[in-house]
């Protein structure tokens, strides 16, 4: 028989608040490291570097800046350069935090994720986006060791950041139905742990006040629950309770569209859609998007309706082995007759 308890890895370090990046020694003392490799993106490198440099004063740190047009390729030789270090630490946007997690990963090293902005919950999660043979793909990877989120520099991410962070969180609601659907259909199972903290994450941020994005609670509760998200994927060992058709149609967009949108953008448009084929949590979703104002921003973008024809119509292929709402035929024609029919879209889409 056996056993009934898992044993999961969750991280180690957890900080999120004002100033955290300013007392990186007194965090970091708690834990067994005297070297660190520090990456970071241009924005970061030329923002935070010095702070950081100030702030982790009693390490041996030797601070990076890596293109963002790496490939996995590109990222081994890179990890392999490297000389001996006991962390990698990432600071900045969702690329070069996957590339940490990526570079920790190949040398089995732990990983700390310092985000400069909120825009999804790859910061949390145990997997990366990389670009493998000229294709965006998603490599496993490890949890990171700490998650350390200055909401002093969260704050000035620009507002579309932020409501990139909204739609990939609630994209949760839709995905959970999904993961619901498929054990329904006997495909896959529903991990009940991971489902309920990735329910609890949404619930959670659903409850706090929406209306200024810069708001020091609302982006505390923001990351809290992206972390949450995150580490619920760990638990699931699949990212089931955090992605499901939504996020098939924004992968799909990411190979089709001549300028695709940031991620959690487009998942926040394929939720509101999938709401509306599943007939689940629909209210929530419009009201929070309204509230933040997220379906005003995507007015202004310039999303084409025959972008998501296109998208919803090839998202089984993208993810063939999971059965979620967009694998049955009759459901993925409902979503295309609301891509055509639904009044908001109608002002979204060019």
């Amino acid at each position: 028989m056996s056993n009934s308890v898992t044993n999961v890895p969750i991280p180690s370090i957890l900080e999120i608040g004002s100033g955290v990046t300013t007392q990186l020694d007194t965090i970091f003392k708690k834990h067994p490291f005297s070297s660190a490799i520090v990456l970071f993106d241009t924005f970061s490198y030329s923002t935070l570097k010095t702070t950081i440099e100030t702030s982790l004063s009693y390490l041996s740190i030797e601070c990076v800046m890596l293109e963002d047009t790496l490939d996995i390729h590109g990222l081994i030789s890179s990890a392999f350069s490297f000389p001996p270090f006991d962390v990698v630490i990432a600071v900045g946007g969702g690329k070069v935090i996957d590339y940490g997690k990526y570079i920790a990963f190949s040398r089995r090293s732990p990983f700390i994720s310092i985000p400069t902005a909120p825009s999804n919950d790859g910061f949390a999660s145990s997997n990366c986006s990389l670009i493998v043979d000229g294709k965006k793909t998603t490599v496993p990877a490890k949890v990171p060791y700490g998650i350390i989120v200055d909401l002093d520099i969260i704050k000035h991410a620009p507002d579309r950041f932020i409501l990139a962070g909204v739609g990939d969180l609630m994209s949760n609601l839709t995905a959970l139905y999904d993961w619901e659907y498929e054990e329904k259909k006997g495909i896959g199972s529903i991990n009940a742990f991971a489902y309920m903290l990735s329910k609890k994450a949404v619930n959670s941020f659903i409850r706090t006040p929406m209306d200024d994005l810069k708001n020091e609670v609302f982006l505390k509760e923001l990351v809290s629950s992206l972390t949450m998200g995150g580490i619920s994927t760990v638990i699931s060992g699949n990212s089931a309770p955090i992605s499901g058709s939504e996020h098939l149609i924004s992968h799909s967009l990411e190979s089709i569209s001549e300028t695709p949108q940031m991620h959690g953008i487009q998942v926040g448009v394929a939720t509101y859609i999938m709401a509306k084929v599943q007939e689940h949590r629909i209210e929530r979703i419009e009201k929070v998007f309204t509230r933040t104002g997220f379906f005003e921003y995507v007015k202004t973008i310039g999303l084409q309706k025959a972008d998501f024809i296109e998208a919803i119509s090839m998202s089984p292929s993208i993810k063939p082995n999971r059965y979620t709402y967009l694998h049955d035929d009759d459901y993925r024609q409902r979503a295309l007759e609301i891509v055509d029919e639904d009044e908001r879209l109608r002002d979204i889409f060019s």
